[in-house]
């Protein structure tokens, strides 16, 4: 049986991990879908359907779009250029530094690879200060 860190991933472990990061608030977006924000600034939200991101398909609206924060362009173009990588963007996330994550294709990352997402979306937005704090007390093994 794999450890709870390498199993896949689940929705449920993005509100887990969120929680656990220390100074966060959570507000109800549009639709009770939940914005999770450190110093009142969005580090993850849950996204409703938009015309931007849709099934090449059927041209249905994604409903499970999950929005990260990330630190910098360079992060976001290794994430979504990845060919193996679930997550993307859309041209509506043109020059602001944030990843889409389908909820439905969340089981493709760890739950450990989830919890650096959501760790690195905190930093993103956390102070400096803050910052600076949680890295000293969780040092990079």
């Amino acid at each position: 049986m794999p450890d709870d860190e390498s199993r896949p991933a689940r929705v449920e472990d993005v509100h887990e991990l969120a929680l656990a990061m220390p100074h966060v608030t959570v507000y109800p977006g549009t639709g009770d879908n939940p914005i999770y924000q450190v110093g009142g600034k969005s580090f993850i939200f849950f996204r409703n359907p938009r015309p931007d991101a849709v099934d090449p398909e059927t041209g249905e609206r994604y409903r499970d779009v999950i929005v990260f924060w990330i630190a910098s362009e360079e992060d976001k173009q290794a994430l979504v250029q990845d060919e193996a990588s679930p997550f993307f963007t859309t041209a509506h996330f043109n020059g602001h530094l944030s990843v889409l994550l389908r909820a439905s294709r969340i089981g493709e990352l760890t739950r450990d690879e989830l919890a650096e997402i959501v760790q690195d979306a905190w930093l993103s937005r956390a102070s400096a200060r803050r910052a600076s704090a949680w890295l000293n007390a969780h040092p990079p093994t």
